[in-house]
């Protein structure tokens, strides 16, 4: 039927650690190139970890190990672009398995996308926000709200995506220099509006503008763990 859209899957998972997140995503990436699953939205919160893609962007992680051992702060390399990142309870994650052979194989309009979901995402809730043609994520004035960091496999096959701050431990920022960014600060959706956030309706934002803007008709996992265990078994 023309015009019809294709279908994504949407997990939504409880709180996870950095590494057990990845494994998930690079077995999602696996089945997404062989299309035994369609396209992937996942939406979680991590446990506190700063991720690092390189050995030298640790260099921007300012305190040292016996701080992060007493903030409960892990250390994780990663293999997404960027600098280091936070991630941590108070933010929503998003990562998706996105084949984008179906996307035009355009990978800076992919990234322009996914900061479009969040900027309008965060319109609804009446924060005005935008893009630093410097640096990628989604900004308010001269603060990153949303970090974005992408990573490409072999087939087109995305993974890793965004971090919104909802209400995030901000402390945990002034650990690293943000995304390696040293003259521009952060903020979050409680910061700005001085009120709580409905987590369940955010997601519900987050994904119908993931829907719109990609074209796709989403279609929420209800059972994860026997998902992952009849689609991922390998």
């Amino acid at each position: 039927m023309t015009g019809e859209k294709k279908k994504c899957l949407v997990l939504e998972v409880e709180r996870i650690s950095y590494n057990d997140a990845f494994e998930l995503q690079r077995k999602l990436v696996s089945a997404r190139l062989k299309n035994d699953i369609e396209d992937t939205l996942i939406l979680l919160e991590h446990d506190p970890v700063f991720t690092a893609p390189r050995a030298e962007t640790r260099n921007n992680i300012l305190v040292p190990t016996e701080i992060l051992a007493q903030e409960g702060i892990e250390v994780c390399r990663t293999d997404r672009g960027g600098d280091v990142t936070y991630h941590g309870p108070g933010q929503v994650v998003g990562y998706s398995i996105m084949d984008l052979k179906e996307q035009g194989r355009d990978l800076h309009r992919y990234i322009r996308n996914v900061e479009q979901l969040l900027i309008d995402t965060l319109g609804d809730y009446g924060i005005e926000a935008g893009r630093d043609p410097k640096h990628p994520g989604v900004w308010t004035g001269n603060k990153k709200i949303a970090a974005i960091g992408i990573a490409v496999k072999n087939g087109w096959i995305t993974m890793h995506g965004f971090a919104l701050n909802v209400n995030p431990n901000m402390s945990h920022f002034t650990m690293i220099v943000p995304c390696g960014i040293t003259d521009k600060g952060v903020t979050s959706m409680v910061a700005l509006l001085g009120g709580t956030v409905d987590r369940i309706e955010l997601n519900s934002r987050l994904i119908a503008h993931y829907a719109e803007i990609f074209k796709r008709s989403p279609q929420k996992v209800a059972d994860v763990k026997k998902f992952i265990q009849k689609k991922l078994k390998n």
